[in-house]
């Protein structure tokens, strides 16, 4: 009997090692969508039913934070996990040529050198999808998309052609979610974990809600163009439902690890309908703060927090989850860790200027630098691009950031601001 169990432990131990497999991973980004403007937020109007039902069942921070409030330094930095002055891609297009004109440079081989060197400063770096690649899986990008072909990034699938922020991509989301439940259908049929890039233009403008949707908001908007912008954030909502529907419906949920934040802030001006100060471009936290969420179903608990985190976390905590191992250096830290996020003690960011100066010099192009630390967060401005004095605020309090602190917090200011020049040191 005993030569009979010890048998049967030679036969199943190997199943008690065998590995999980590793989860898929759809990655959702909100696109110029202010901190505050969801349901769980706080919103006293806005309707986010299904990103109020992900906050509850994800590891949820609300005081989550991108280094750069402009679209495509800050997604190029969620995709290689590198503040905008190590990836280099610090503004949304190349500089412009002296005495062209704007309305000219679109068209001119300037631009187009241009976006190839910030092309090319991508593919230096090892992506998101590229290193999950090489573990097996396959990618899709669809969305917002500023470099190239979606080839560039490493995406073995996707939308995007080379336009200047996406093209067919800005498709997905106010047209049409198939692309992305066609290709999961066949990454299943090929039996391998997927990663899905879901970063619709929405609620960015042109803001051209639906009229079901606009018309919840209209006597409850202080003007039409936030009424619209309004309805923007409502019908983005209605996209993330259908999207974690789909994953519902077809029993996938549960293997699949869930990650959300927004590209940037964006204030609606009443009379323009175009974004306020403090908001999109901007050091504040309306341009810079967003909700982030991790759900993972069975595996991260959920919990909502207001401990800081940066958008530089998403890439090693995507790796960590996956099996994956990380690149040596990453700025950030894997957000499942809880003890590690505990003991950061600041998050640091940077602002630059919308068109490149510089495209070999990051500093060049800088505006403002900042540091977030037990609550307060100091501006530096570059006075190479900016004019001013730094700015103080205690944020936790001071949230819109209406009261500078710094002429009463000399103190305060000088270590914050030597911790921040300890951190930009070599830059």
């Amino acid at each position: 009997m005993k030569r009979f169990f010890l048998l049967l432990l030679c036969v199943f131990a190997p199943l008690r090692f065998t590995q999980a497999a590793p989860p898929n991973v759809v990655m959702i980004i909100s696109d110029d969508h202010h901190w505050g403007d969801y349901g769980f937020m706080g919103h006293p109007q806005i309707q986010t039913p299904n990103l109020d039902k992900l906050a509850r069942e994800s590891l949820t921070f609300r005081r989550g934070y991108v280094p750069s409030s402009l679209c495509c330094p800050s997604l190029a930095t969620m995709i290689t996990g590198r503040y905008p002055h190590e990836h280099l891609i610090t503004s949304n297009d190349p500089p412009v040529p002296a005495g062209m004109a704007k309305k000219d440079f679109a068209k001119s081989q300037a631009f187009t050198d241009g976006r190839n060197t910030m092309i090319k400063d991508l593919e230096a770096w090892p992506t998101l999808p590229k290193l999950l690649g090489q573990a097996g899986y396959t990618s899709l990008q669809t969305g917002k998309w500023w470099l190239g072909d979606y080839t560039h990034g490493g995406f073995t699938a996707g939308m995007s052609k080379g336009g200047r922020h996406g093209d067919e991509g800005l498709d997905i989301g106010r047209k049409t979610m198939q692309p992305i439940y066609n290709f999961i259908a066949q990454s299943r049929k090929d039996a391998k974990p997927f990663f899905v890039w879901y970063a619709p233009m929405m609620p960015h403008d042109p803001h051209t809600p639906p009229e079901r949707i606009l018309a919840k908001y209209r006597d409850k908007a202080p003007s039409e163009p936030v009424a619209k912008y309004w309805a923007m954030v409502d019908w983005f909502d209605e996209t993330c439902g259908d999207l974690l529907g789909y994953l519902d419906k077809e029993g996938l949920a549960k293997d699949t690890l869930v990650l959300y934040l927004a590209d940037n802030g964006w204030i609606t001006d009443p009379q323009t309908g175009r974004y306020a100060p403090k908001s999109k471009q901007s050091q504040y936290d309306g341009g810079v703060r967003t909700p982030i969420m991790v759900r993972w179903t069975g595996k991260l608990a959920p919990k909502m927090s207001d401990t800081p985190v940066s958008s530089l976390d998403l890439f090693p905590t995507i790796l960590k989850a996956c099996g994956v191992k990380a690149p040596a250096n990453l700025p950030g830290l894997d957000l499942a860790d809880e003890s590690a996020i505990a003991a950061r003690k600041t998050l640091t960011g940077e602002c630059f200027t919308h068109n490149f100066v510089d495209m070999a010099k990051p500093a060049s192009s800088l505006r403002w630098r900042w540091l977030l630390e037990d609550g307060w967060k100091l501006i530096v401005p570059a006075p190479q691009n900016e004019q001013g004095e730094p700015e103080l605020y205690r944020v936790t309090d001071d949230p819109n950031e209406e009261k500078n602190l710094a002429a009463a917090e000399p103190g305060r200011v000088a270590a914050l601001r030597a911790k921040l020049d300890a951190w930009w040191s070599g830059r």
